[in-house]
């Protein structure tokens, strides 16, 4: 298997190459075989690399894996003048985070800690009143829970505190009856999931700790921070746009409020990358990412090392009930898993495979599996998307395509020799 691992090398264009200069500078590639160790920068990756460019994205970063082992780790693009992105800077990558934080309470249902179809209180007793009580794991886990909305004059201070949360979220009232509506819960959502797996925890860990000790090391999973290091701030990059948009609905706005909402503006503050958020808070390089995605593309295992069972992988692809009626905040149908993962499907980023699960974060970050070709890719940057680009015109579109031509050439070649 061949292995692109990072190696940092500066691209040059061919003197053939009539098309404009591209924003973004090039970041090559170190590809690793058995018996030699040749840089090199793979072509249809670069290539991609320019056209998210031309298309308005500052810097790009991508990893993936296939089978387990490492074949992509390129970064492109200026953090600040004489200051390249390589395939070592940190980006914040929002709800991504999710697909972690749910990983770790599939861990307690493989253990039998957890049964998805139990109410949230038979876990959580404090958490059953004022309508939550016949609320299911899996409604929380799948966004029909009924509770979207942060705590009412929230600040970044009081979000930092993790039983301040709880305790609000104990005291929610929810705005739709439980497992009745489609109603995707942005911020909220981690601290209630996160909050389950603390308390079903023998060892009574915080969430943070049990992340680390269960999850990440065990994977060998490096450089996937809730919470970033004073010592790693070197290494982050800085986030632009990513604003409150304009007409913004209540709906929206209650789910994100103003005061913690999603965007440079907070994210980019130091209180905001040293706190503990489980639902859009993780600060990784998509290498990171991408490893803990390889974990699902595995079925479960990742290098000789397995957390989950494969049946209980393939059923994180089962679509959460009435997927195809309108989500509430999102204002439209939005194919969400029933295991708090969301669906491919016509007209996403990547394509209609129903064997896909992935998460995005808000302004673009991405990290998703693919099943049925075991791979597994994260992608990150630093200037946020207003909104989902048209196909056409997305940035991420040319990586993902160069990305899948990469796998499918070294699946073929591997299969080729066995």
């Amino acid at each position: 298997m061949i292995v692109l691992d990072g190696f940092v090398e500066q691209g040059t264009r061919s003197v053939d190459d009539e098309r404009p200069p591209c924003p973004l500078e090039r970041i090559g590639m170190s590809m690793t075989t058995q018996d030699t160790d040749v840089r090199v920068a793979d072509p249809r990756v670069l290539a991609a690399l320019d056209e998210a460019g031309r298309r308005g994205d500052n810097t790009v970063q991508v990893a993936a894996y296939l089978d387990g082992e490492l074949i992509i780790d390129v970064a492109a693009g200026e953090l600040a003048p004489g200051r390249p992105a390589t395939p070592r800077t940190l980006y914040p990558v929002f709800s991504v985070t999710k697909a972690i934080t749910s990983v770790a309470l599939h861990i307690q249902a493989e253990r039998g800690l957890v049964r998805y179809d139990d109410p949230v209180a038979t876990y959580w007793p404090a958490f059953g009143r004022h309508g939550k009580e016949a609320m299911t794991v899996a409604d929380l886990l799948s966004h029909r829970g009924g509770i979207p909305w942060m705590p009412e004059g929230v600040t970044l201070e009081q979000q930092t505190d993790w039983d301040w949360m709880v305790r609000q979220i104990e005291e929610t009232r929810p705005a739709f009856a439980p497992g009745t509506t489609n109603c995707y819960h942005a911020l909220i959502w981690g601290w209630a999931v996160g909050e389950i797996v603390r308390r079903t925890d023998p060892g009574e860990r915080d969430f943070r700790t049990f992340l680390a000790e269960e999850l990440l090391t065990p994977l060998g999973i490096e450089d996937v921070y809730f919470g970033l290091p004073e010592a790693e701030d070197e290494r982050l990059a800085t986030l632009t746009g990513g604003s409150v948009p304009d007409g913004a609905s209540d709906y929206y706005l209650r789910g994100m409020p103003p005061a913690v909402f999603p965007g440079a503006e907070i994210y980019n503050t130091e209180l905001s990358r040293r706190s503990m958020n489980p639902g859009a808070g993780v600060i990784a390089r998509a290498e990171g990412v991408a490893r803990f995605f390889a974990l699902l593309a595995g079925m479960g295992e990742l290098n000789g090392t397995r957390l989950l069972s494969e049946e209980r992988v393939r059923s994180f692809t089962t679509p959460r009930d009435g997927t195809d009626e309108i989500d509430e905040f999102i204002g439209r149908a939005w194919r969400l898993s029933r295991h708090g993962f969301h669906l491919a499907g016509p007209g996403t980023l990547l394509g209609d495979n129903p064997n896909i699960i992935h998460h995005p974060g808000a302004g673009g970050a991405i990290g998703w599996a693919e099943l049925d070709s075991g791979l597994a890719v994260a992608i990150n940057h630093d200037a946020m998307h207003a909104g989902p680009p048209p196909l056409d015109e997305h940035p991420f579109a040319p990586v993902v395509a160069a990305v899948r031509e990469v796998a499918a050439e070294l699946s073929g070649a591997s299969a080729a020799t066995r």
